[in-house]
């Protein structure tokens, strides 16, 4: 009979609801791999992932059967071919915008109002995505529109999160700049223009690099802080999901 681990397993703890044990298991075997890591020994995975040694042996002889995994000559293991094989798959088959309109749709329908999808541009920002709030009074701002780099919620974002954010010469931005690294988020009413107000968060790729911003824009008169979770909520969805 097998042991009851002391602690639970990071499988454990985010089991799939319905699935199988053994399957979260393995996976979060295959997900205690980070960036920079080339192997990691048995230890490693173990402590990684919570489980027990003699447990993660019998799941990476699984995963290195159907070569997810393979064993180096030092006894590391390492990611192996199969996953190669599967991105390649995903990364032909992958379409930004069926990932980011969902999103963004989910986002107006919980508050009613209009969500976009900003990416830098070089000097500006492009809104890249964009789904209409129900409400005919709304600003009007377009997919494939340029819209000012460091200006409105979304261009402030986009602007604390770049690696050009420690090179700004002005202190008041600087310090604007690193309250919204602080708190995740902008709020702001009249930012860029008169009598609308926008949300917005950062949205990362997979290495932490930044990708993009999720932006909530409504008129002035309709702004509340209730908005800022769910626009918060949407971003942490993307992240990791989009390149």
């Amino acid at each position: 009979m097998p042991r009851k681990a002391q602690t639970e397993s990071v499988a454990d703890l985010h089991a799939a609801p319905g699935g199988t044990a053994a399957v979260d298991r393995a996976l979060t075997l295959l997900a205690a791999f980070q960036a920079g890591d080339r192997a990691l020994t048995l230890g490693q995975l173990a402590e990684r992932t919570g489980l027990y040694k003699s447990t993660a042996l019998r799941l990476l002889a699984s995963l290195e059967h159907s070569r997810l995994i393979q064993k180096l000559e030092d006894g590391r293991y390492a990611l192996g071919a199969e996953i190669a094989r599967l991105h390649g798959i995903y990364a032909a088959s992958f379409s930004l915008e069926q990932v980011v309109v969902p999103v963004l749709r989910a986002l107006v329908a919980t508050t009613g109002e209009s969500a976009a999808y900003h990416v830098p541009q070089g000097d500006s920002r492009l809104c890249l995505y964009r789904v209409d709030s129900p409400h005919p009074i709304r600003d009007h701002i377009r997919a494939g529109d340029l819209l000012p780099a460091g200006r409105g919620s979304g261009g402030r974002v986009l602007s604390a999160f770049s690696s050009a954010a420690a090179t700004v010469a002005d202190a008041s931005e600087r310090v604007l700049l690193d309250r919204i690294r602080q708190q995740g988020y902008y709020a702001a009413s009249g930012d860029r223009l008169a009598d609308v107000a926008g949300v917005s968060a950062p949205v990362f790729r997979a290495d932490g690099q930044l990708a993009a911003a999720v932006t909530l824009t409504m008129p002035a008169n309709r702004y509340t802080d209730a908005h800022i979770p769910a626009v918060l909520l949407a971003a942490r969805e993307l992240s990791g999901r989009v390149g």
